[in-house]
């Protein structure tokens, strides 16, 4: 007789669990980089992963009944920094699969250029960590995800500031 390879009631995988369905919701959201164009440095966010790791991000959230994706942006933008940035230009958008509370989700970020116009600094969003001020030079290098890394190509020609790098090393920081 051959040594098992599975359960030892004969049931393979993860039994009658593998054949549920997760329902499948849309999400829609926006964010975006705000910059003090003076100082050349930009407001992130952090939040902790389930490891405990601090994970840096452009601050982003949902879109509201009866908000644009550049009111959603602002609004955001301010509650996560505590910055008020007025939208410059958009930057792109990212769109992402995850699997939370028994759902499929399918995630839409709208990000935005937004140039800081009052405000300050502040972490006091239950849903931030900690927020920062990053030289636009080494924002890539801080970043946490790629996708996000990858929308800054354009806030050198966007900001005026060709010929100064906003992205850290080839590899993406």
């Amino acid at each position: 007789m051959s040594p098992s390879r599975g359960r030892s009631d004969g049931r393979r995988g993860r039994g009658p669990d593998r054949r549920r369905r997760l329902r499948t919701v849309d999400e829609t959201s926006a964010g975006g980089l705000v910059v003090d164009h003076a100082l050349s440095i930009a407001a992130v966010i952090g939040r902790l992963d389930r490891r405990g790791r601090l994970l840096w991000s452009l601050p982003k959230g949902h879109i509201e009944p009866g908000e644009t994706p550049e009111q959603a942006a602002v609004r955001e933008v301010q509650e996560e920094t505590g910055i008020i940035g007025q939208v410059l230009a958009p930057l792109g958008t990212i769109d992402f699969w995850f699997v939370a509370e028994d759902r499929r989700v399918h995630k839409t970020v709208h990000h935005f250029l937004l140039e800081a116009v009052s405000g300050e600094l502040s972490d006091a969003d239950v849903e931030v960590d900690e927020v920062a001020w990053v030289p636009l030079g080494d924002l890539a290098g801080r970043l946490a995800y790629d996708t996000e890394r990858r929308l800054l190509s354009s806030v050198p020609d966007q900001l005026g500031l060709t010929g100064r790098p906003t992205q850290g090393p080839a590899d993406g920081g």
